[in-house]
């Protein structure tokens, strides 16, 4: 697979302009970045960032764009969202191949990320039909009461790195049918692949005389980041990344009363009954800790195994790791790439000594290898390590042993964050018990499947410092549009509500 060749059919040279509002911007003024290749450390190409004049001029040919679009009939923006899922199906080799170059997931995972783009494209086409309002009945006679629903405007949405186009498609496939324009500021690690998808939005978009519809700007957060939290003219900013980071985005945002969506740390656990299927938890486990190197927002992290399975699937774990092939992840036989970057290596060296401190017991692997390249590490461990409640953002995989049902739910519930769990048992009382208002407290529940993998049908989010927001599928569509209530009188007289009388 030639490197050169695939950036040259998704339209990337060796530097390129991170700032568009459908035409690109000529050498903007934010200075050099350099997208380095995790697996290799060579450098793919460079982009050239916005700098604040230039996001000035992104941001107001998206407030410009906002009115025509939003003219369009709702119908009519999922056609053309349409003919992007299109372009990204004839794209999805060399985007998915692009991802795995830059991020360094799987090639795998890498054409299932933009597989998911291609899927929240379709589901935002039938939604464009169904941008539904209700009716309401007056209790005054002669009137009339619905609810419609409207744009906001320009869309502000920030995306990390682990999942570098799919997290962007969830809002703007939406966003775009819902009629709002969208203003992308990518990672910095990964911003080869967003300009790749800007490349196919263009083309959909010149053909139908669009532009400032989709927009990019690759930039710093001093320059670009402060000034989207700080800006009126986006009147919702959809975050993706760290609790901290998160925070400061709420903050911002609020000050100004705007709006946010915010999808923020995991530190997902699943529990192993007794009476589970080991032959499907044991690879659900496995994919849920190690794929994506454990970077994943999903990723398994906290293992609660019933007393009477714990050592047979704690050997049955040890001998999966030792057979996981480590390397480059464009390889067919790869099942782990290598972390983001050096820094991610250094965090998980720091945090697995911290374990270490901690009484936390290295059952296997969490050994630095060359590059970016780490073992992936299972961790025997207490239900009060301080560790169980930090997340952190590599393939480490805590097991705890636990007798009852009850006590494994209080541990599992007993961390700041909030997004996804599971629970694999036979038994329908055990799992109606994790699904109920005493079980699981995180935004999505499984039964007998793992932690990652969410199907983009569902509303996508979870609770607690994982910020409380919803992407994707269900009723997600509302938070990119404003709700008003309407009532029509149509009567000739002019009755009040809670049977007030007012004359003069």
């Amino acid at each position: 697979m030639r490197t050169a060749e695939i950036l040259r059919r998704l339209g990337l040279e060796p530097v390129n302009s991170g700032a568009c509002w459908g035409e690109w911007i000529d050498k903007p003024s934010g200075g050099e970045l350099a997208s380095v290749n995790p697996a290799t450390g060579e450098t793919l190409a460079c982009v050239s960032m916005a700098g604040s004049q230039d996001y000035e001029q992104v941001m107001a040919r998206s407030s410009e764009a906002f009115p025509k679009w939003r003219a369009l009939p709702a119908p009519r923006r999922g056609q053309i969202v349409r003919e992007i899922a299109g372009e990204l199906r004839r794209n999805q080799e060399d985007l998915g191949a692009l991802v795995t170059l830059e991020m360094g997931k799987i090639l795998a995972e890498g054409r299932g990320e933009v597989q998911e783009m291609i899927d929240i494209a379709d589901f935002a086409v039938g939604l464009s039909r169904q941008l539904y309002g209700l009716t309401m009945h007056s209790e005054r006679p002669g009137h009339r009461m619905y609810e419609q629903w409207h744009p906001l405007g320009s869309v502000g949405v920030i995306t990390a790195f682990n999942f570098p186009v799919a997290v962007w498609s969830w809002n703007a496939m939406i966003a775009a049918v819902c009629g709002d324009c969208l203003v992308w500021k990518p990672s910095s690690e990964t911003p080869l692949a967003a300009i790749a998808v800007q490349h196919i939005c263009n083309r959909v978009l010149d053909r139908h005389g669009f532009k400032g519809v989709f927009n990019l700007v690759i930039g710093r957060g001093s320059s670009v980041g402060e000034r989207m939290l700080s800006d009126e003219r986006l009147p919702l900013i959809s975050f993706t990344g760290s609790t901290g980071a998160g925070r400061r985005v709420s903050e911002s945002v609020a000050r100004r009363l705007g709006r946010t969506i915010l999808e923020l740390g995991g530190n997902n656990g699943i529990i192993v009954m007794e009476d589970a299927n080991l032959d499907l938890a044991l690879p659900a486990v496995l994919f849920g800790a190690v794929g994506t190197a454990g970077q994943r927002c999903t990723s398994t992290r906290r293992l609660f195994l019933q007393r009477g399975i714990a050592a047979r699937m704690t050997e049955a774990l040890v001998a999966a790791y030792g057979q996981v092939r480590i390397g480059n992840p464009l390889e067919q036989t790869t099942l782990m790439g290598p972390l983001v970057n050096a820094g991610a290596v250094e965090d998980m060296m720091q945090g697995l000594d911290n374990v270490r401190r901690q009484g936390g017991e290295i059952l296997y692997g969490g050994k630095r290898l060359d590059g970016c390249f780490v073992e992936p590490c299972l961790v025997r461990a207490r239900p009060d390590l301080p560790a169980l409640k930090e997340e952190l953002f590599a393939p480490v995989l805590y097991l705890v042993e636990f007798d009852t049902l009850d006590e494994a739910i209080r541990w599992h519930n007993d961390v700041p964050q909030g997004l996804s769990s599971a629970i694999f048992t036979s038994s329908l009382v055990s799992a109606e018990t994790f699904l109920g208002h005493a079980g699981s407290d995180c935004g999505i529940a499984n039964v007998n499947l793992g932690t990652s993998g969410a199907e983009i049908g569902g509303a996508f989010g979870g609770e607690k410092e994982t910020g409380g927001g919803r992407e994707a599928g269900s009723d997600s569509w509302k938070a990119y549009m404003r709700r008003q209530t309407n009532t029509i009188n149509w009567s000739s007289d002019l009755p009040l509500a809670q049977g007030i009388t007012f004359r003069l």
